[in-house]
């Protein structure tokens, strides 16, 4: 669904809120000719005590610290982007939503040094499914592995969100879809499994979780570090800082992908390899509906993660 097909009119940027078309930059902003911005996306979840963001403080740390590479400022603090995100999600509307903050380089000179720029912020919130289907989440996906490989963190930060580095996201995951494949794994430079184009990996062996370390050209996932946690609080034993190897995907028991906009995806295939009996397994499952029940606030537990608007 595009955007002019949804009941969204309003979008929060520099600090006052203004009509969905007017949300305009320059041509010759430095953020569109280089990628110099970084960006969050996080999910407000309808629940029986109204729009929960989920874990809104994790997301507004990580959104200040992938600017400090890029020495940039975001003129606003995090009480007045929270106070923005809320107001704006109330005058939409709306139950539940995905939110996208995003602060970059704006217009004054275009040399590659951002100078004088300043830094623009700006925020958005619109009605979102799943990301990658309704039927992806019950049944799983068929992803291929990319020709595209994942930068190193000493070419360009992997733990900062940067607009620019989806170029590279963006490459892996159409190449996928002109093959017939829903999504795509990237390897690193090492030629280990590092994630998907938005989404974080997880392997299932003998019942346990697998997970590629940060040491290996990945993003810290917020939705990462949720299912790490309620695994673990469900009893299972979790390998978060190991590396996986391209070979090992095809004899995993279950594989699956999170992220912010992919949730808790099942993957049934990898190159046309079947994973385990080739749909969603009691594993995944089982952390697919306990991170649910937990975002939708079925359970009081977790509750601290929450932001009721």
């Amino acid at each position: 669904m595009g955007f002019d097909e949804m009941d969204v009119d309003t979008i929060w940027m520099d600090g006052e809120f203004v009509d969905w078309d007017d949300a305009q930059i320059h041509v010759l902003t430095h953020g569109l000719h280089y990628g110099s911005g970084v960006f969050e996306g996080a999910r407000c979840y309808d629940t029986e005590e109204g729009p929960a963001i989920f874990r809104w403080d994790e997301h507004l740390e990580r959104l200040y610290q992938s600017c400090k590479p890029y020495e940039m400022e975001i003129d606003h603090s995090r009480e007045e982007l929270t106070e923005a995100t809320v107001e704006l999600i109330q005058r939409q509307d709306l139950s539940s939503c995905y939110i996208r903050p995003i602060a970059f380089y704006g217009y004054n000179s275009l040399g590659v040094s951002p100078g004088d720029c300043p830094t623009r912020t700006a925020i958005a919130a619109w009605p979102w499914g799943a990301y990658l289907g309704e039927d992806a989440l019950e049944n799983g996906i068929e992803v291929m592995i990319s020709s595209w490989r994942k930068h190193a963190s000493s070419q360009i930060p992997t733990n900062a969100k940067t607009t620019g580095l989806y170029v590279n996201s963006m490459l892996a995951g159409e190449e996928a879809r002109r093959n017939g494949y829903a999504e795509a794994i990237v390897l690193n430079k090492e030629g280990d499994v590092a994630e998907g184009p938005g989404e974080n990996l997880f392997m299932v062996r003998d019942g346990e979780l697998y997970t590629p370390g940060l040491s290996e050209s990945i993003l810290d996932g917020i939705t990462r570090d949720t299912v790490i946690t309620l695994a673990e609080d469900l009893g299972y034993t979790v390998h978060d800082t190991v590396s996986i190897s391209r070979g090992e995907l095809n004899t995993a028991d279950e594989l699956f992908f999170t992220g912010s906009a992919a949730e808790v995806t099942p993957i049934r295939k990898v190159d046309n390899v079947v994973i385990g009996d080739g749909s969603r397994g009691p594993v995944t499952e089982e952390l697919q509906n306990k991170f649910f029940e937990v975002v939708e606030r079925r359970t009081d537990e977790y509750d601290k993660w929450f932001d009721y608007v």
